[in-house]
């Protein structure tokens, strides 16, 4: 604990030592950073179609499709059908977080309404109660899109960093701190 401490002095001494013009250069090249990660999340959406194109699953109600952690892949195209065993995400009116589940029915229609009924793998009944009073069905506008692949485990990060917010903003304050002590 005591290095970690030195080590973090040390970087202060780093960033006071500066001159301004190294200053507001390091937080040019932080500023440009983030804006990247938001163009690269921006050409995301507009690739795949979808508002949120990677999601953290984040229950094992798909187990042992999914584990709670694995980074899901979406797309959201609207050329292509919904067919029964596609695993969607979809978000109810009024609920914040996504939830991730197999379409079980598919109804459609002739004016190119679709209606489904979703279930999670690991459930013993579908989600008709989860979804809003009153909803019997899921339509196209409540999905976010339709899972295309996955990488296990790597949405860990995210949901410790939720668990734990603390951690969170301690990670983010150390990365500005690097950036700004770097001098390259």
């Amino acid at each position: 604990k005591r290095e970690r401490m030195e080590l973090i002095d040390q970087m202060f001494n780093d960033v006071k030592r500066m001159r301004p013009r190294q200053v507001t250069h390091q937080i040019i090249n932080f500023a440009l950073i983030v804006c990247s990660a938001l163009m690269i999340w921006k050409s995301l959406m507009i690739v795949t179609g979808s508002e949120s194109p990677i999601v953290v699953v984040l229950s094992g109600s798909m187990e042992p499709a999914f584990y709670r952690g694995d980074l899901l892949f979406l797309t959201l195209n609207d050329n292509e059908p919904f067919r029964v065993g596609d695993i969607v995400v979809f978000k109810i009116d009024d609920r914040p977080i996504p939830i991730v589940h197999r379409v079980l029915k598919v109804h459609e229609e002739n004016n190119s309404r679709v209606d489904m009924l979703t279930k999670g793998d690991n459930n013993l009944v579908d989600d008709r109660g989860l979804y809003a009073e009153g909803q019997l069905w899921l339509n196209r506008k409540h999905i976010i899109g339709k899972t295309k692949g996955f990488l296990p485990l790597v949405g860990m990060v995210t949901i410790i960093m939720n668990d734990y917010p603390s951690l969170k903003y301690a990670m983010i304050g150390m990365m500005g701190l690097f950036v700004l002590v770097n001098r390259e």
